[in-house]
């Protein structure tokens, strides 16, 4: 038989043309893939979406925040002045960031470090004309400086002391109370009218310090006023706080507050108590277009354990006034006893007057205004107020809502309510609504919203066994689990 041929290919080796065609193809496609590669970095370096995942979203500014510094037209500069070895340079750092990039175009921010970069440190003392007292945050808007040191960004555990790793971060507060002070160029002032008792006498301190706090965050300075010790409103008043009177205002004392209220631009936050004996404060009220029921917000049932009545309301914000706005997805509830406001505004001798009256909180649906609220069991009847039934509302007399422009403009919210202040009964969305209130009356629009909420740290307290169970899980079993596993997938190859 003839051999068969070998049909096997032969194997050649590749010839020197096409060995350099495939170089050069590896190299093209290495300059591609460099390149696809520092195009990517540079549009995820210019184009980016940041997410707080932090469960209370802690490094989200408010809305208050960026709605403020959205509007600003002045330039903002911020250098962080901390040493590395600050408990709070992190916090503080990624808040400045934060600022900076809602308005890029306005604000910049810097960094020294005073321990080790004093050239920089004695220019900015020289630059600014300043003084530096440890770390802080330098602040620096319309010619103007203002220095917050590190004690002004935090709160200090139980004794302050700074070694108390338990505090509350209110960087936010600070730095945007400076820079709303630093633009405005002077303080504006709130005074919180005293000596009309209260609701069983319930003490008005707390209500003046919870007015005071939300001041101090937004540059305005708040005191108490007696009436019976002045002849007029401080001609430095911006606005005025009356809450939970229980006594009437006397004739000389209403003049004053007519008088105040007929100046240009006043300020009046009113929060009633509807067990309070005011027949003159009623009358201002309803010749401003607000007239208070003598009634109470309730809901009453009959119950198998018999009669219930239900004096705390579930209220709702409404969606027509931009104080009131922002708030309308998440609902509040009204403490003690609230009665209802009668609104006037669309009366024609209010029109006359260029009067506005705009409802912002109501009582959910199953509340009425009832008249006989003493009744083992009320019922609505024709007397009582159906719904919708307000409970809070504003008077704007000279609808211009540019400052410049707002000559002879008065505004005034008044609450049927006084307890929407007090720190032991109020709800978080509370505090803002009265903030934002405080912001609309001072035609400061800008600043309404949620304000700034601060950043909490706890500490852990551990008890001995506790420490000895953590260091033998971190230290012992979780290594001697890894190496053990190990073992077994070693032994099971080799197998």
């Amino acid at each position: 038989m003839p051999d068969k041929k070998d049909t096997k290919p032969k194997l050649t080796s590749p010839r020197p043309l096409h060995r350099v065609g495939i170089g050069i193809n590896a190299l093209l496609q290495l300059v591609l893939l460099l390149a696809l590669f520092l195009i990517v970095n540079y549009a995820s370096h210019r184009h980016y979406v940041l997410r707080d995942l932090s469960p209370n979203r802690d490094y989200t500014l408010s809305d208050m925040t960026t709605g403020h510094l959205r509007k600003l037209n002045k330039d903002v500069s911020l250098t962080l002045v901390f040493t590395r070895d600050s408990d709070t340079i992190h916090d503080s750092r990624a808040l400045l960031e934060e600022i900076r990039r809602v308005k890029r175009s306005r604000i910049s921010v810097d960094e020294i470090d005073p321990a080790r970069d004093l050239e920089r440190a004695e220019e900015l003392k020289l630059q600014n004309k300043i003084t530096l007292h440890g770390n802080g945050i330098l602040v620096r808007a319309a010619d103007r400086v203002r220095f917050i040191g590190e004690e002004e960004l935090v709160i200090r555990g139980a004794g302050g002391d700074r070694d108390n790793p338990s505090v509350d971060f209110r960087g936010e507060d600070a730095v945007i109370s400076a820079i709303i002070g630093l633009i405005e160029g002077s303080v504006r002032k709130f005074y919180f009218i005293t000596g009309k008792g209260t609701a069983g006498g319930r003490d008005t301190a707390p209500d003046f310090d919870a007015l005071a706090d939300i001041g101090r965050r937004q540059n305005i300075e708040s005191a108490p006023l007696n009436l019976t010790d002045v002849t007029a409103i401080p001609p430095d008043a911006d606005g005025l706080v009356l809450s939970g009177a229980h006594y009437d205002l006397s004739e000389r004392e209403l003049a004053m507050l007519q008088a105040y209220w007929n100046t240009k631009r006043a300020a009046l936050l009113v929060l009633l108590n509807p067990n309070g004996d005011t027949p003159r404060l009623r009358d201002f009220l309803a010749a401003n277009g607000i007239s208070p029921r003598p009634d109470r917000v309730i809901f009453a049932e009959s119950t198998s354990a018999g009669p219930r009545k239900e004096f705390s309301v579930q209220a709702v914000f409404r969606n027509g006034s931009p104080i009131s706005k922002p708030f309308t997805a998440a609902g509040t509830r009204f403490s003690g006893q609230t009665q209802s406001l009668n609104l006037l505004g669309t009366a024609p001798e209010f029109r006359a007057k260029h009067i506005v009256v705009t409802p912002l909180i109501d009582a959910a649906e199953r509340y009425w205004g009832e008249f006989r609220y003493l009744d083992e069991l009320p019922r609505t009847d024709a007397d009582d107020t159906k719904p919708p039934v307000h409970i809070a509302a504003s008077v704007e007399r000279g609808a211009v809502s540019d400052e410049r422009l707002r000559v002879d403009s008065a505004r005034m919210v008044i609450v049927g309510n006084d307890t929407l202040i007090n720190p032991a009964t109020r709800l978080a969305v509370d505090q803002d609504f009265i903030s934002s209130s405080i912001n609309w009356m001072l035609n400061r629009e800008r600043l309404i919203g949620v304000t700034p909420k601060r950043k909490q740290f706890f500490r852990i307290q551990l008890t001995d066994d506790q420490r000895r169970q953590v260091f033998q899980t971190t230290v012992i079993m979780l290594p001697s689990l890894a190496l053990l596993l190990g073992f077994l997938i070693w032994s099971h190859r080799r197998a």
